[in-house]
């Protein structure tokens, strides 16, 4: 299923079809909703804005069994943006040490993935994957809530098995 265009509504069927998937998935996986931390760990915000967009009305995140934390120890997935620099690296490690088993680590955004836009400069190092292990990749500059959606219900499914 290819994701929906922003500019067009989701039909009702769609919806309910990618609501069952997850739920599915996820109780088979976790035997509850996916809990999300997210990490900003140097970015321009570009991403958080779209991330911001999975809370609206239009794509509701949470109808579909996917939830925002606070605590990384009540997360199952950290969702990282930005590129990895050199003074955020310990607070993603902090956070990685604190999240329980099983758990994944999604980077968002190309600057999340290998440096984007600020690789070489002094102050980063590169990509998530410099310092802990990458389950996901989503590229994009930023990538749109319903990619981010698309994905985090991939994760899901893939790991459900």
């Amino acid at each position: 299923m290819a994701p929906p265009n922003p500019s067009e509504p989701i039909d009702s069927e769609t919806i309910a079809i990618l609501a069952a998937r997850l739920e599915a998935a996820s109780q088979t996986r976790l035997g509850r909703s996916l809990a999300i931390r997210h990490i900003n760990t140097g970015s321009c915000n570009g991403c958080e804005l779209e991330l911001r967009g999975l809370r609206n009305s239009f794509y509701d995140l949470e109808r579909f069994g996917l939830r925002l934390v606070e605590n990384p120890g009540q997360a199952d997935v950290l969702l990282v943006t930005g590129p990895l620099t050199r003074n955020l690296k310990a607070a993603l490690e902090q956070a990685w040490d604190a999240t329980p088993e099983p758990k994944w680590v999604v980077a968002v955004g190309d600057c999340a993935v290998d440096g984007g836009v600020f690789k070489g400069s002094y102050a980063v190092l590169g990509g998530t994957g410099h310092s802990v292990p990458v389950d996901l990749t989503i590229g994009g500059c930023p990538p749109t809530p319903a990619r981010i959606l698309a994905a985090l219900r991939t994760l899901l499914e893939v790991n459900a098995t």
